[in-house]
Protein backbone atom coordinates (compact mmCIF):
# COMPACT_ATOMS: atom_id res chain seq x y z
CA UNK A 1 0.00 0.00 0.00
CA UNK A 2 2.73 2.46 1.14
CA UNK A 3 5.02 1.34 -2.39
CA UNK A 4 2.23 1.96 -4.15
CA UNK A 5 1.10 5.70 -2.32
CA UNK A 6 4.42 6.67 -3.17
CA UNK A 7 4.96 5.71 -6.53
CA UNK A 8 2.06 7.24 -7.41
CA UNK A 9 2.72 10.10 -5.64
CA UNK A 10 6.30 10.34 -7.19
CA UNK A 11 4.68 10.27 -11.09
CA UNK A 12 2.12 12.65 -10.06
CA UNK A 13 4.61 14.64 -8.92
CA UNK A 14 6.69 14.39 -11.68
CA UNK A 15 3.82 15.56 -14.23
CA UNK A 16 2.85 18.64 -12.16
CA UNK A 17 6.49 19.86 -12.04
CA UNK A 18 6.42 19.43 -15.90
CA UNK A 19 3.27 21.02 -16.38
CA UNK A 20 3.51 23.71 -14.13
CA UNK A 21 7.02 24.77 -15.31
CA UNK A 22 6.92 24.87 -18.79
CA UNK A 23 6.78 28.36 -20.91
CA UNK A 24 3.66 27.35 -22.47
CA UNK A 25 0.59 27.07 -19.56
CA UNK A 26 -2.41 25.49 -21.98
CA UNK A 27 -0.84 21.79 -20.92
CA UNK A 28 -0.97 22.86 -17.68
CA UNK A 29 -4.50 24.24 -17.79
CA UNK A 30 -6.01 21.19 -20.02
CA UNK A 31 -4.68 19.09 -16.89
CA UNK A 32 -6.49 21.10 -14.57
CA UNK A 33 -9.64 20.88 -16.50
CA UNK A 34 -9.69 16.95 -17.31
CA UNK A 35 -8.91 16.56 -12.98
CA UNK A 36 -11.59 18.65 -12.69
CA UNK A 37 -14.18 16.59 -14.77
CA UNK A 38 -12.96 13.16 -13.61
CA UNK A 39 -13.24 14.95 -9.73
CA UNK A 40 -16.91 16.13 -10.83
CA UNK A 41 -17.63 12.58 -12.20
CA UNK A 42 -16.37 10.60 -9.06
CA UNK A 43 -18.42 13.39 -7.03
CA UNK A 44 -22.01 12.45 -9.12
CA UNK A 45 -20.82 8.92 -9.07
CA UNK A 46 -20.89 8.76 -5.16
CA UNK A 47 -23.61 11.23 -4.49
CA UNK A 48 -26.53 10.78 -7.57
CA UNK A 49 -25.50 7.83 -9.66
CA UNK A 50 -29.11 7.76 -11.32
CA UNK A 51 -28.86 11.92 -12.43
CA UNK A 52 -29.98 12.71 -15.50
CA UNK A 53 -27.43 12.72 -18.51
CA UNK A 54 -28.41 15.53 -19.64
CA UNK A 55 -27.74 17.15 -16.20
CA UNK A 56 -24.13 15.70 -16.11
CA UNK A 57 -23.65 16.70 -19.75
CA UNK A 58 -24.52 20.18 -18.79
CA UNK A 59 -22.30 20.38 -15.80
CA UNK A 60 -19.43 19.29 -17.91
CA UNK A 61 -19.82 22.22 -20.69
CA UNK A 62 -20.53 24.58 -17.91
CA UNK A 63 -17.15 23.63 -16.43
CA UNK A 64 -15.43 24.20 -20.04
CA UNK A 65 -16.88 27.80 -20.22
CA UNK A 66 -15.83 28.40 -16.62
CA UNK A 67 -11.82 27.42 -17.75
CA UNK A 68 -12.49 29.06 -20.83
CA UNK A 69 -13.21 32.39 -19.72
CA UNK A 70 -10.41 32.18 -16.83
CA UNK A 71 -8.28 30.86 -19.62
CA UNK A 72 -8.94 34.07 -21.95
CA UNK A 73 -9.20 36.90 -18.80
CA UNK A 74 -12.48 37.30 -19.23
CA UNK A 75 -13.16 36.84 -15.27
CA UNK A 76 -16.00 39.33 -15.43
CA UNK A 77 -18.31 36.60 -17.07
CA UNK A 78 -18.12 34.85 -14.12
CA UNK A 79 -21.08 35.94 -12.33
CA UNK A 80 -23.22 34.59 -15.24
CA UNK A 81 -21.25 31.20 -15.36
CA UNK A 82 -22.12 30.62 -11.77
CA UNK A 83 -25.66 31.83 -12.77
CA UNK A 84 -25.46 28.84 -15.59
CA UNK A 85 -24.55 26.05 -12.53
CA UNK A 86 -27.40 26.79 -10.53
CA UNK A 87 -30.29 28.10 -13.40
CA UNK A 88 -29.75 25.06 -15.76
CA UNK A 89 -30.35 22.18 -13.21
CA UNK A 90 -33.53 24.85 -11.50
CA UNK A 91 -34.93 24.93 -15.09
CA UNK A 92 -34.62 21.11 -15.64
CA UNK A 93 -36.08 20.92 -11.86
CA UNK A 94 -39.53 22.72 -12.73
CA UNK A 95 -39.77 20.92 -16.39
CA UNK A 96 -39.27 17.61 -14.92
CA UNK A 97 -41.37 18.26 -12.01
CA UNK A 98 -43.61 15.61 -10.47
CA UNK A 99 -44.85 16.30 -7.03
CA UNK A 100 -44.77 12.32 -6.45
CA UNK A 101 -40.97 11.73 -7.15
CA UNK A 102 -40.13 15.17 -5.49
CA UNK A 103 -37.11 13.79 -3.06
CA UNK A 104 -36.31 12.90 -6.70
CA UNK A 105 -36.00 16.35 -7.78
CA UNK A 106 -34.64 17.74 -4.52
CA UNK A 107 -31.64 14.98 -4.86
CA UNK A 108 -31.05 16.29 -8.57
CA UNK A 109 -30.51 20.11 -7.97
CA UNK A 110 -28.64 19.48 -4.57
CA UNK A 111 -25.76 17.21 -6.33
CA UNK A 112 -25.97 19.11 -9.89
CA UNK A 113 -25.48 22.82 -7.91
CA UNK A 114 -23.31 22.06 -5.46
CA UNK A 115 -20.95 19.41 -7.42
CA UNK A 116 -19.16 22.10 -9.87
CA UNK A 117 -19.40 24.61 -7.53
CA UNK A 118 -17.07 22.78 -4.94
CA UNK A 119 -14.66 20.89 -7.57
CA UNK A 120 -14.69 22.56 -10.23
CA UNK A 121 -14.57 26.32 -9.46
CA UNK A 122 -11.86 26.12 -6.84
CA UNK A 123 -9.69 24.32 -9.18
CA UNK A 124 -10.12 26.78 -11.91
CA UNK A 125 -9.11 29.48 -9.56
CA UNK A 126 -5.44 27.98 -9.95
CA UNK A 127 -5.59 29.19 -13.58
CA UNK A 128 -6.23 32.95 -11.75
CA UNK A 129 -3.12 32.18 -9.49
CA UNK A 130 -0.86 31.10 -11.98
CA UNK A 131 -1.51 34.22 -14.22
CA UNK A 132 -0.31 36.87 -11.11
CA UNK A 133 3.47 37.26 -11.24
CA UNK A 134 4.96 34.45 -10.09
CA UNK A 135 2.30 32.56 -10.31
CA UNK A 136 3.52 29.30 -11.09
CA UNK A 137 6.25 29.36 -7.94
CA UNK A 138 3.02 30.04 -5.77
CA UNK A 139 1.15 27.27 -7.04
CA UNK A 140 4.46 24.34 -6.53
CA UNK A 141 4.35 26.52 -2.77
CA UNK A 142 0.36 25.36 -2.56
CA UNK A 143 1.65 22.24 -3.42
CA UNK A 144 4.46 21.51 -1.24
CA UNK A 145 2.69 22.78 1.53
CA UNK A 146 -0.39 20.61 0.76
CA UNK A 147 1.87 17.87 0.79
CA UNK A 148 3.94 18.02 3.28
CA UNK A 149 0.58 18.90 5.50
CA UNK A 150 -0.88 15.63 3.97
CA UNK A 151 2.36 13.45 4.72
CA UNK A 152 3.47 15.11 8.26
CA UNK A 153 -0.36 14.33 9.21
CA UNK A 154 -0.49 10.78 7.89
CA UNK A 155 2.70 9.67 9.96
CA UNK A 156 2.45 12.09 13.12
CA UNK A 157 -1.49 10.36 13.50
CA UNK A 158 0.04 7.17 12.63
CA UNK A 159 2.83 7.33 15.33
CA UNK A 160 1.32 9.65 17.76
CA UNK A 161 -2.63 9.95 17.44
CA UNK A 162 -4.62 9.07 20.54
CA UNK A 163 -6.99 12.28 20.56
CA UNK A 164 -9.77 11.57 17.43
CA UNK A 165 -10.40 14.80 15.75
CA UNK A 166 -13.67 14.49 14.69
CA UNK A 167 -14.63 10.74 15.58
CA UNK A 168 -18.47 11.00 13.40
CA UNK A 169 -16.78 11.80 10.21
CA UNK A 170 -13.56 10.07 9.94
CA UNK A 171 -12.42 7.65 13.09
CA UNK A 172 -8.69 7.54 11.95
CA UNK A 173 -8.03 11.33 11.89
CA UNK A 174 -6.23 13.02 15.24
CA UNK A 175 -5.62 16.09 16.87
CA UNK A 176 -1.91 15.09 17.00
CA UNK A 177 -1.56 13.89 13.24
CA UNK A 178 -3.50 17.69 12.62
CA UNK A 179 -0.38 19.54 14.37
CA UNK A 180 1.93 17.09 12.38
CA UNK A 181 0.70 18.22 8.98
CA UNK A 182 0.53 22.17 10.07
CA UNK A 183 3.92 21.87 11.84
CA UNK A 184 5.12 20.00 8.74
CA UNK A 185 3.28 22.22 6.40
CA UNK A 186 5.77 25.44 8.01
CA UNK A 187 8.86 23.80 7.85
CA UNK A 188 8.79 22.75 4.17
CA UNK A 189 7.13 26.17 3.46
CA UNK A 190 10.00 27.81 5.16
CA UNK A 191 12.56 26.16 3.38
CA UNK A 192 10.73 26.93 0.22
CA UNK A 193 10.83 30.47 0.87
CA UNK A 194 14.62 30.48 1.41
CA UNK A 195 15.43 28.99 -1.79
CA UNK A 196 17.31 31.89 -2.97
CA UNK A 197 16.56 31.51 -6.78
CA UNK A 198 12.43 31.68 -5.98
CA UNK A 199 12.43 35.07 -4.79
CA UNK A 200 8.74 34.61 -4.18
CA UNK A 201 8.58 36.19 -0.91
CA UNK A 202 10.16 36.49 2.61
CA UNK A 203 8.88 34.59 5.01
CA UNK A 204 7.29 36.97 7.65
CA UNK A 205 3.81 36.94 9.85
CA UNK A 206 1.64 37.43 6.23
CA UNK A 207 3.06 33.55 5.44
CA UNK A 208 2.85 32.51 8.40
CA UNK A 209 -0.70 33.19 8.64
CA UNK A 210 -0.92 31.71 5.00
CA UNK A 211 0.32 28.11 5.53
CA UNK A 212 -1.90 27.92 9.03
CA UNK A 213 -4.36 29.37 6.76
CA UNK A 214 -3.55 26.59 4.16
CA UNK A 215 -3.63 23.77 6.33
CA UNK A 216 -6.42 24.66 8.54
CA UNK A 217 -8.68 24.72 5.04
CA UNK A 218 -6.94 21.60 3.31
CA UNK A 219 -7.59 19.99 6.33
CA UNK A 220 -11.29 21.18 6.58
CA UNK A 221 -11.71 19.93 2.84
CA UNK A 222 -10.87 16.27 3.84
CA UNK A 223 -12.99 15.62 6.49
CA UNK A 224 -15.47 17.53 4.06
CA UNK A 225 -14.55 14.45 1.60
CA UNK A 226 -15.29 12.24 4.50
CA UNK A 227 -18.32 12.76 5.47
CA UNK A 228 -19.90 12.99 2.00
CA UNK A 229 -18.30 9.28 1.48
CA UNK A 230 -19.12 8.03 5.12
CA UNK A 231 -22.96 9.25 4.06
CA UNK A 232 -22.87 7.24 1.31
CA UNK A 233 -20.94 4.29 2.48
CA UNK A 234 -17.93 4.55 0.27
CA UNK A 235 -14.34 3.88 1.19
CA UNK A 236 -12.49 5.87 -2.03
CA UNK A 237 -14.00 8.44 -4.51
CA UNK A 238 -12.72 5.84 -7.17
CA UNK A 239 -9.58 3.80 -8.58
CA UNK A 240 -7.51 6.01 -11.08
CA UNK A 241 -4.85 6.62 -8.74
CA UNK A 242 -3.47 3.10 -7.15
CA UNK A 243 -2.82 3.98 -3.73
CA UNK A 244 -4.69 6.85 -3.06
CA UNK A 245 -8.24 5.81 -4.39
CA UNK A 246 -9.93 8.62 -6.73
CA UNK A 247 -8.49 11.80 -8.26
CA UNK A 248 -11.56 13.76 -5.38
CA UNK A 249 -9.24 11.73 -2.72
CA UNK A 250 -6.07 13.32 -3.44
CA UNK A 251 -7.10 17.00 -4.25
CA UNK A 252 -10.23 17.14 -1.61
CA UNK A 253 -7.55 19.35 0.62
CA UNK A 254 -6.77 21.58 -2.17
CA UNK A 255 -10.52 22.15 -3.41
CA UNK A 256 -10.72 24.58 0.25
CA UNK A 257 -7.26 25.44 -0.13
CA UNK A 258 -6.93 27.12 -3.50
CA UNK A 259 -9.16 29.67 -2.60
CA UNK A 260 -7.21 30.51 0.90
CA UNK A 261 -3.89 31.04 -1.79
CA UNK A 262 -5.75 33.35 -4.44
CA UNK A 263 -6.92 35.18 -1.40
CA UNK A 264 -3.60 35.96 -0.50
CA UNK A 265 -1.70 35.94 -3.92
CA UNK A 266 -4.85 38.40 -5.51
CA UNK A 267 -4.81 41.20 -2.13
CA UNK A 268 -1.57 41.01 0.14
CA UNK A 269 1.14 39.51 -2.41
CA UNK A 270 0.43 41.64 -5.24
Amino acid sequence: MHLKRWTTGIIGAALLVFLISIQARWPFYIFLFVASLISLNEFLNITAKDIPRFLRSSGYCITFILFLIFTIKQILLLPAVIFLFFGIPLIFHMLAYRSSDNKWNKEVIEKAVIGPIYICLPIAMLILVDMHPNGNIWIFFLLAVIFANDTGAFYAGKTLGRHKLYREVSPNKTWEGAFGGLILGLIIAFIFLKVDALKVHNPDIGILCLVIGLSIAAQAGDLVESMIKRIYGVKDSGSILPGHGGALDRIDGLLFAIPVLYAYVAFIAS
